[in-house]
């Protein structure tokens, strides 16, 4: 399956429901009077090679650099990714005993969580040298920043603001579609003043409105979860959204997939 680029012209892929799916997410009792979430286009604009055997967790951009964080017992990794060919620049295995998760980058500073042991371990971007390690009171899913706060997801409908230094909990957000918790919120990204989450085990990425936590739009990956699952069978859920703020490009991919899509989100 090969994605090819358009200059002039954006094939744009509109999100739609799939039979495929296990279930449609949705709200049975909405909020009288609440809109629902805004269907968002999106243009695959560029695919680039991703090495499946990463279990996606987590992306971030830095600078112009590309970082991934993986999952999976004895090899969940943070690494440093070359754009081009999708193979490390740098790498780091955390121990065995850790299944690592989402990452995020601030102040020079990796962050990455850890499953079910309840752990943040921060590194310094420059080498990878871990210099602090902080408890944290739910399981790590995802993360990501607003350039102040750094924001957690733990596969509930609940977001988690913590202030980098300590990672004290300022507060939490509970995120709802049409007035009602949402659920299974996972890797996050922070683009242009909204968070954009990944929902575990369906195609969705939500985009929130980090004030209120409402979700106001949703961009339907299906149709590219489809066609890598039909390139690569073992190919797992879409996870990993990441935003170059110095290009302004915005980039997808999966658990296991072998691509890594540039795409232009609809507004």
């Amino acid at each position: 399956m090969k994605y090819f680029f358009y200059s002039a012209l954006f094939i744009t892929l509109l999100a739609s429901c799939n039979d495929n799916n296990p279930k449609t997410p949705g709200n049975d009792n909405p909020t009288p009077g609440l809109s629902a979430p805004a269907t968002i286009s999106y243009a695959i604009l560029k695919n680039y090679p991703h090495d499946t055997t990463s279990f996606t967790q987590g992306l971030s951009f830095y600078k112009g650099q590309f970082y991934e964080g993986t999952g999976n017992y004895g090899s969940s990794k943070l690494m440093e990714v070359d754009l081009a060919t999708g193979k490390a620049k740098r790498s780091i295995t955390l121990p065995k005993e850790f299944f690592g998760e989402g990452i995020t980058i601030l102040n020079d500073t990796v962050y990455q969580l850890t499953w079910k042991e309840k752990k943040v371990f921060a590194y310094t971007v420059k080498d990878f040298k871990k210099v602090k390690e902080f408890p944290i009171n739910t399981e790590g899913w995802g993360i990501t920043t607003d350039g102040k706060s750094l924001i957690v997801s733990d596969g509930t409908s609940n977001l988690y603001y913590y202030e980098p230094a300590t990672f004290q909990l300022l507060h939490t957000q509970m995120v709802t579609q049409e007035g009602s918790p949402s659920f299974n919120l996972n890797e996050l990204e922070y683009i242009d003043g909204y968070i954009y989450a990944n929902q575990w085990q369906y195609p969705y990425i939500f985009k929130i409105e980090p004030g209120s936590g409402a979700i106001v739009g949703r961009i339907d990956l299906q149709q590219i979860w489809d066609r890598v699952k039909a390139d690569d069978p073992h190919a797992d859920v879409p996870n990993g959204i990441a935003h170059d703020t110095i290009t302004n490009k915005t980039y997808i991919t999966g658990k296991n997939w072998p691509q890594l899509y540039e795409i232009e989100i609809g507004k």
